[in-house]
Parts: C-alpha cells; sequence; structure tokens
C-alpha cells in the first residue's frame, strides 16, 4: 500500500498521482502549484494597480475559466482523459482572472462580479460531478428493457 501524501499537500489519491508533481514522497497537485503562485503574483500586482483595464473585469473573469471549465466537464463525464500539459497550459489561462477576482474580493469583500462568477462555476462545476456519478451507478439496460426500467430496479 502506497503511503498517501498528506491532503494539505495534494487533495488527490494514489490512484491520481499522475496529477501530481512529485518531490522526494511528497505529491503536490499539478494544477496547483501552477495555479497558486500566479494567482497570488495577479492578485498582488492588481492591488498594485497592475493589471488590465477595470473595465474589461466582467469580460475577463467570466470567460478565461471557461476552457478550464469545459476541460473538467470532459474528464468528469470521461469525455476525455487527463493531459498534465494541458493542465498547466489551462491553468495559465485562468489564473489571471482568479488573481483579479481575489483583488477584487480583498478590495471589496461584497463584490457582485467575484461572488456570481465564484457561485456560478461552482454550481457549473458540481453538476457534471454528480452526473458522472450517477451515470457510473446507474447500471445498464439489459436488451429489452427501457433504461427507465433499468434505474428503478437499481433502486
Amino acid at each position: 500500500m502506497q503511503k498517501r501524501t498528506p491532503l494539505w499537500l495534494s487533495h488527490h489519491y494514489p490512484g491520481d498521482y499522475d496529477r501530481c508533481i512529485r518531490f522526494g514522497d511528497t505529491h503536490l497537485c499539478r494544477r496547483c502549484t501552477v495555479l497558486y503562485p500566479v494567482v497570488f503574483a495577479t492578485m498582488f500586482a492588481a492591488l498594485a494597480g497592475f493589471r488590465w483595464a477595470g473595465s474589461a473585469d466582467p469580460w475577463l473573469l467570466w470567460l478565461l475559466p471557461v476552457p478550464v471549465v469545459i476541460e473538467w466537464w470532459g474528464e468528469q463525464l470521461g469525455l476525455c482523459r487527463y493531459s498534465a500539459p494541458r493542465s498547466v497550459v489551462l491553468t495559465l489561462v485562468c489564473a489571471p482572472a482568479v488573481g483579479v477576482g481575489l483583488a477584487r474580493y480583498m478590495q471589496d469583500p461584497t463584490d457582485g462580479l467575484f461572488w456570481s462568477v465564484v457561485c456560478t462555476y461552482a454550481v457549473v462545476c458540481a453538476a457534471p460531478v454528480f452526473i458522472g456519478r450517477r451515470a457510473r451507478t446507474t447500471p445498464p439496460a439489459t436488451p429489452g428493457s427501457s433504461p427507465r426500467r433499468a434505474a428503478g430496479r437499481a433502486r
């Protein structure tokens, strides 16, 4: 049995350590290793006044995360396999939006744009987890039976 890295360093189980960078015996989530330094650098730069025009925030905070969300849906629904290079590139696209969003939150914890983006993407990203879980637990229909009856037998 493989020793598990503490949760605060990697939220992945040993079966998903391909999503991690390894330092000795410690596994660090690859996406988080890329995401957080870029997010915090962007946040501090934005707080210091080095950022894109504020009028671009509604567009960029909503659109830059879209590729990561599409990837998330694809992986959760089994439509695509994990790819480390794709994960890193898409994280680099998304991270500045997260950083600027956090800067907006730091300046105004009630910022409507920040909270609308966070809440919307939380729901949008939770959906494929539940859809995928339901699809994995619903038994396949047998020949001559309807999917509804097969799902009813599983209850």
